[in-house]
């Protein structure tokens, strides 16, 4: 799959775009276990062009992630392109728009999901930032706004008018936000359009190996993007990948399961200080598939989410390993 000159070879499996999630760490670690491309948080154009520091920060990258994509969001023209004029001084390999955030904060503003309501100042944006910068621009977005406005089928076709390089399309409707199922089918559809001559990235409910073999056999798309289910789980990526190209693939150890975990944790210290960095991984650390279905599984996670240093962690995640693991 080819997104400008960004070569990402056959059946890629992205790392999609996470507020306090897709910090460079945890990118660095989904990119070591198999993921082909992988995405920053996604980057106030506002708060960039005012230069504000904690937004500036989220434009560093590492070598060793690329192919990496820094993805921008905002409601105004004029904003989005100086964002992206920016945002190319920092080098990455591709711009992606965001157009698919359903939050209350962003989409009730007007921007990520929200442009979804004004579909002629969505595509000024698109085409404004294609024309001021040389790095290939991308989009994430959703079906819609609601049920009834399950727009896809006809914006994909007019973003690609744009001159965007690739088009990510996550299976819910804004009004959805992440409740019921991704519906798959618009997305098959997209795909399945003889007017698309653009990569189809589709995203959605994608927490396991054999769903992401599936969704490239079912729904012909060219790549498949994973959110939600890579947190606290940064080894899905080498599973599925593997999965993809043999048909099968082998569990990643407990142990190194475990050793992943610690990893986010000590450098998000390093990075902040003990307090703020425990805080961040926090989200990874309630979200980890390694705690479910063991016998005490709430108590061990209310027990996780209140330790306060890095040795209290640490105790725990050995004292579960020697109870119901053998590594």
């Amino acid at each position: 799959m080819l997104i400008g000159n960004v070569d990402l070879g056959d059946k890629p499996v992205a790392l999609a775009p996470m507020e306090d999630v897709t910090d460079p760490s945890f990118r660095l670690i989904c990119k070591e276990q198999g993921a082909t491309m992988v995405y920053t948080e996604f980057v106030s154009a506002e708060a960039l062009v005012r230069d504000i520091p904690s937004t500036v920060r989220k434009l560093q990258i590492n070598e060793r992630e690329r192919p990496v994509a820094i993805q921008i969001y905002g409601r105004e023209p004029e904003a989005m392109v100086d964002a992206a004029r920016i945002v190319e001084r920092a080098q990455p390999d591709i711009i992606d728009i965001n157009f698919g955030c359903p939050v209350k904060k962003v989409a009730g503003k007007g921007a990520g999901a929200g442009m979804l309501r004004d579909i002629p100042k969505l595509l000024e944006i698109t085409k404004s930032v294609v024309e001021a910068v040389d790095l290939p621009v991308t989009v994430k977005t959703r079906l819609g706004w609601d049920c009834e406005h399950k727009i896809i089928g006809d914006l994909g076709p007019r973003l690609q008018e744009c001159g965007i390089k690739a088009l990510t399309v996550h299976g819910r409707t804004r009004s959805q936000m992440y409740t019921g199922n991704a519906d798959w089918e618009p997305i098959g559809r997209l795909k399945a359009d003889p007017r698309m001559e653009i990569p189809i990235i589709g995203n959605g409910d994608i927490t396991t190996p054999e769903q992401a073999a599936a969704a490239f056999e079912n729904y012909g798309v060219d790549g498949v993007m994973v959110g939600r289910g890579a947190i606290g789980a940064p080894w899905i990526f080498r599973e599925m990948i593997e999965f993809i190209r043999k048909g099968e693939y082998s569990p990643t150890p407990v142990k190194d399961k475990f050793g992943m975990l610690m990893r986010q944790l000590e450098e998000s210290i390093e990075n902040k200080d003990e307090k703020r960095g425990i805080l961040h991984i926090r989200r990874h650390l309630a979200a980890t598939p390694l705690l479910k279905g063991l016998p005490d599984f709430r108590s061990t996670r209310i027990r996780l989410l209140r330790a306060e240093t890095l040795d209290e962690i640490e105790n725990i995640f050995l004292e579960i390993q020697a109870q119901y693991f053998s590594v």
